[in-house]
């Protein structure tokens, strides 16, 4: 099966290239939104293949995955007037949380019999107002990076992307507070602009995160972070914000969440002060992990859907 997508989110499009399918991204010269091509710091496989608007007009596409508002009109523009949803099967794949009033939390593919609008989490799906458009929930899965973790360093990691401008989104605000109970290292893009460390590649991520004895996840309000899950995959036991899908992700055993700081500083401080209370909880996470998102599961679900829709 064709599937055309546009590189959105790097993370998440990493695992769902591992699939049995021909994954089509576009490109452009400028290598931005609209045309972002192969990853440059993620590996994938030779079956995506970039290609150029004016060759998609050409090309027998069976299914499109549109991610953002855009993505309906340049389909249907490259690919030589075939219409999502009518012409060509397409999904509207959700990665976000909605934003705004919770009783304004429409979504732009509401209403429509055309597509099916795929949530990433149970949280997404209960909160985007989607009408009468069908829906599916098909949760995250990554790569497994194998179990990493040594904790040799009494510091904690945080991934954040874009940090200063997300600012309450992603919790960058609470940094401060929670660097008191243990000194914090932040990855991510646009971490240098706190003194962070500015995108490393994927594998020394990794290496780096597992090396710090705990994973600080501060996020307020996104969808469910993938450097969570990755987090727990390495073996790490997690300190976060009990809020959108984090509680369901994060089972007791693994981590503590809450949505009270002190809480979350005082689990910080003591993770940090006991090696062996922050291995074993890091076991725990890493098992709940391979047990939830594990990518065969998530590649299971994803080929289903994907001959359903395309029949």
């Amino acid at each position: 099966m064709r599937v055309l997508l546009w590189h959105v989110h790097g993370s998440w499009t990493t695992a769902f290239v591992q699939g049995p399918h021909q994954y089509v991204v576009p490109v452009l010269p400028d290598r931005g939104p609209d045309g972002r091509g192969r990853a440059e710091t993620w590996t994938w496989p030779d079956s995506v293949r970039e290609m150029a608007p004016d060759a998609l007009a050409r090309e027998p596409i069976d299914v499109v995955i549109l991610q953002r508002r855009a993505d309906e009109e340049l389909a249907r523009r490259w690919l030589g007037g075939r219409r999502p949803g009518i012409d060509v099967p397409a999904l509207w794949l959700e990665h976000n949380a909605p934003q705004g009033r919770v009783a304004e939390m429409r979504h732009p593919a509401a209403d429509r019999h055309d597509l099916v609008v795929v949530h990433v989490t149970r949280f997404n799906a209960l909160f985007w107002d989607t009408g009468t458009t069908p829906t599916v929930v098909i949760e995250h899965g990554v790569i497994d990076p194998g179990e990493r973790y040594t904790g040799e360093l009494p510091r904690a990691a945080v991934v954040i992307n874009e940090p200063v401008r997300r600012g309450r989104v992603t919790g960058t605000d609470l940094l401060p507070a929670l660097a008191s109970a243990a000194p914090i290292d932040l990855f991510g893009i646009g971490a240098g602009a706190l003194g962070g460390v500015e995108n490393p590649p994927q594998a020394r991520l990794h290496d780096e995160m597992a090396r710090r004895r705990v994973y600080v996840h501060p996020v307020r309000w996104t969808s469910l972070g993938l450097s969570l899950i990755e987090a727990m995959h390495l073996g790490m036991p997690v300190v976060a914000l009990a809020t959108t899908e984090v509680p369901e992700a994060v089972p007791p055993e693994a981590g503590v969440t809450s949505t009270r700081l002190a809480v979350l500083q005082d689990a910080v401080r003591r993770l940090v002060e006991d090696p062996e209370q922050a291995r074993l909880m890091g076991k725990a996470a890493r098992a709940a992990a391979l047990a939830r998102y594990g990518l065969a599961r998530f590649l299971a679900d994803w080929d289903a859907l994907l001959a359903e829709v395309a029949r």
